[in-house]
């Protein structure tokens, strides 16, 4: 897996927001904070065409959020940018938001 890749971010961060800013692409991104998925479970997942996951996938992939890796015919999406996950669990989980906020003002 490709999760630890590291890379720099060479797309402006604005980019990767506005990637982030729709909510397909948003689904996408979390089902994958879970781990690999490939094409096929990320269509069923969605509900949507395969031409419609592929272009999410595709803004999503340009933006340096996500990677892609063959596994014979299919093709499996990753994170890349393992902290878009832990954005997304501090906006969305006050627990996690707590314990964030409590190991920062530790450092003050």
């Amino acid at each position: 897996m490709s999760s630890s890749t590291s890379f720099s971010l060479s797309v402006p961060l604005e980019h990767v927001f506005k990637a982030l800013g729709h909510r397909v692409r948003l689904q996408i991104v979390r089902e994958l904070i879970a781990g690999d998925r490939c094409v096929c479970e990320l269509v069923e997942l969605s509900g949507l065409g395969w031409s419609s996951v592929s272009r999410h996938l595709s803004v999503l992939r340009n933006a340096g959020v996500l990677g892609e890796e063959k596994r014979g015919a299919k093709v499996f999406y990753h994170l890349r940018m393992q902290n878009v996950a832990n954005f997304i669990r501090y906006m969305e989980d006050p627990e996690f938001r707590q314990r964030a906020d409590a190991f920062v003002a530790s450092l003050r």
